[in-house]
């Protein structure tokens, strides 16, 4: 299991802008290797209970609130990633766990038993979550992402864009999904996620980029689609 515990701040911007704070990132810190041309691609499907109370606490805005996805990179890949963020005033924390593809079908199919398998105290509290508080799967979000690093604080700043999404194919690795597009092409959602404190000379080229503080998550993004509908 890994566990990341740091700030995260999340802002609108352009594609024009999010081009010109690349160059100006670019020589100051480091490309994430997987970077390539255009980003690489990231899809997760998020859980929630019957009631969809982890998007309604993030739309309410309470200070404790948690969300649950399994995350994969390549729809051809043997493993993905179970994740629990949860928002503890200004601080994220992130657990993961790999588990295997054969295991995350079944938690796709809302079969959590075989996370009981996995001696990881975190693979046990997500069980007992998902199963007492009645989780399922809800949408599937996938975007393109470019990520750059600073080892000092752990800093990290990624551009997503390309964010679209789906609430009726809930297939994680199925290599095609209908999907629908939850932000137009002409936009990105900028992260920047550090521990402790963000160094000043990153600290200035963000606050001077043209962006908007963003309140909703891209999970929230997704469901509002169709949840508006059902209000």
């Amino acid at each position: 299991m890994n566990e990341v515990y740091r700030q995260e701040k999340k802002y609108f911007m352009t594609m024009v802008d999010m081009k010109r704070l690349s160059w100006e990132l670019d020589p100051v810190m480091i490309q994430d290797a997987h970077n390539g041309i255009h980003g690489y691609s990231i899809r997760s499907l998020y859980f929630d209970t019957v009631n969809d109370k982890d998007y309604e606490d993030k739309i309410n805005g309470l200070e404790l609130r948690r969300k649950i996805r399994l995350r994969i990179y390549d729809p051809a890949a043997d493993f993905a990633m179970l994740e629990m963020k949860q928002k503890e005033g200004d601080f994220q924390k992130k657990r993961s766990l790999r588990v295997s593809r054969e295991d995350a079908m079944e938690l796709n199919r809302g079969n959590y038993g075989c996370l009981l398998k996995y001696e990881d105290p975190f693979a046990q509290e997500c069980f007992g979550v998902m199963h007492m508080q009645c989780y399922r799967p809800k949408t599937i979000v996938e975007y393109r992402r470019k990520a750059y690093i600073a080892k000092e604080n752990k800093i990290r700043i990624t551009f997503d864009h390309d964010i679209r999404a789906t609430e009726t194919d809930l297939r994680l690795f199925s290599p095609n999904l209908n999907m629908y597009p939850v932000l137009d092409a002409f936009h990105c959602v900028l992260e920047v996620k550090y521990n402790g404190f963000l160094l000043t000379y990153i600290k200035n080229l963000v606050n001077e980029a043209n962006k908007s503080s963003l309140s909703v998550s891209k999970y929230c993004l997704a469901r509002s689609a169709s949840l508006k509908f059902s209000l």
